[in-house]
């Protein structure tokens, strides 16, 4: 799959969905504010409760380009811990490792932070680490390693070319552009994640 038609079904996913996934879908957006299909403009009819609960659990796995059973598996787990069972879900995924690099400002779009990932030009402490799912710990430290930090991406990513498009820098997050380093300082809280999403709701539809 090129990137081009990647990009193209990131766009159709974002209208279906209702969140812009990218910032190339932002302006489709601004053109085309309803779902994809020639019923797209149409009135909304009364969606069933099932279908609410199905696109809030869509939502997020859109956001951090999960598959359902890796979903799933987030949720098998969170019910373990003490606290909001979605809440500990978005706090527990945004310790992914290629939702950080995202974060930071290194990729403008979770599938340039996976890919920066899975091509090995990030490191975990000094050490390459190519799986996007490694959850990172607080007082861990990621960097773009220093040979790939020469590339014309990065290079346009340390000049802080992705802010723009980008959320508001969380405050678990220490970042150095200018040295393409970012240090998770503490735990995520759901409140600060900036992901869009009912998490109750994905809760509700896993647990039915």
């Amino acid at each position: 799959m090129t990137a081009v038609t990647k990009s193209r079904r990131q766009v159709r996913l974002s209208r279906k969905l209702g969140i812009p996934l990218t910032p190339k879908a932002v302006r489709h957006f601004e053109k085309r504010p309803y779902p994809p299909g020639e019923h797209g403009r149409a009135r909304k009819r009364t969606e069933s409760d099932y279908a609410v609960r199905l696109r809030e659990k869509q939502r997020l796995r859109a956001q951090y380009m999960l598959r359902e059973k890796q979903l799933l598996k987030v949720y098998e787990n969170a019910r373990k811990h003490p606290g909001l069972t979605g809440e500990v879900m978005v706090e527990d995924l945004e310790t992914r490792l290629d939702a950080l690099v995202l974060r930071a400002g290194f990729g403008r779009t979770i599938l340039q932070a996976r890919q920066a990932v899975t091509h090995r030009h990030i490191l975990v402490d000094g050490k390459i680490v190519d799986r996007p799912s490694f959850r990172v710990k607080p007082g861990q430290t990621i960097q773009v390693k220093p040979k790939s930090q020469a590339t014309t991406p990065f290079q346009v990513a340390a000049a802080g070319a992705h802010r723009d498009v980008l959320p508001e820098l969380p405050g678990y997050l220490d970042v150095s552009l200018e040295k393409l380093s970012a240090t998770l300082t503490r735990a995520p809280k759901r409140a600060e994640v900036p992901v869009t999403c009912d998490v109750q709701l994905v809760v509700e539809f896993y647990a039915r």
